[in-house]
């Protein structure tokens, strides 16, 4: 499914702001995985999740998709394949088109465009029946203009377009960080159910510890560039906060921010 094999990124490279984002780093993540990646600031996790959009362009190694290489693919050809939502919830959606036209699309990504009608009205059915399952009466209001909604509503409404086309890989860059507690747990709930209904194969970036913990079938923690840590799905179940604190103490000189520590 995703394949990445040794690569590396470095940003400002021979500068006195060189930065090594990652180095040889490899993850393999198979069919229906759902990996959630934990680590400190500048740990590198976003820099993987922008490695594998086509963000950025790595330096060296290789990234494949279902057995394609991927790694000269610019970010608007591998749309077709990844859906993402990030961090910040203005940045998934366009604010001054409508919610059905946001939709419509999102039902396009990554297919070539032609003449035809916008909108028909099996997809405005097909609109409602998703947006219902948000439970935040948006199916009620498809010509409004997403710049409307609150953050919450906005960020839900980017994970539905996210997985809309079931993409071959899921990608979440702390997308429930920017939210208040009761949206980031309304937000969380929904990627469980997304995921889970879609089976879609799925990379998270989180701060939170104990979302860490309760998503996915598979974590891996990150420091300097690399995977310094990993669980299975057996051993996920038997991990908690304080011992995932005490592998991360086992690095040398590394240390959690206070944002990590948030249960």
């Amino acid at each position: 499914m995703l394949s990445i094999d040794k690569i590396s990124k470095t940003f400002f490279p021979g500068t006195v702001n060189e930065r090594k984002a990652l180095v040889n780093l490899n993850l393999t993540l198979d069919e229906g995985d759902f990996v959630t990646v934990i680590g400190s600031n500048g740990a590198g996790k976003s820099t993987l999740l922008n490695a594998v959009s086509g963000r950025y362009t790595v330096d060296s190694g290789t990234i494949d998709i279902d057995g394609k290489r991927v790694n000269r693919l610019q970010e608007f050809q591998r749309a077709k394949y990844i859906g993402r939502v990030f961090q910040d919830p203005m940045a998934g959606t366009a604010p001054n088109l409508t919610i059905e036209q946001n939709l419509a699309l999102a039902l396009r990504r990554g297919q070539p465009r032609g003449l035809g009608l916008a909108l028909t009205a099996k997809q405005r059915a097909r609109f409602r029946e998703e947006l219902a399952t948000l439970e935040l009466g948006l199916e009620n209001r498809l010509p409004a203009k997403v710049g409307l909604l609150s953050g919450g509503q906005r960020q839900a409404l980017s994970l539905l377009m996210a997985g809309f086309t079931k993409p071959r890989i899921l990608l979440l860059d702390e997308h429930t960080a920017a939210l208040d507690p009761q949206r980031a747990a309304l937000v969380t709930d929904l990627t469980e159910r997304i995921v889970s209904q879609g089976g879609l194969t799925t990379l998270m970036v989180t701060h939170n510890m104990e979302q860490a913990l309760r998503l996915g079938n598979r974590l891996i923690m990150m420091h300097e560039g690399q995977i310094v840590f990993q669980a299975t799905a057996e051993e996920k179940k038997s991990l908690t906060v304080p011992l995932l604190l005490e592998e991360f103490a086992k690095i040398k000189g590394a240390m959690l921010d206070d944002r990590a520590l948030l249960t």
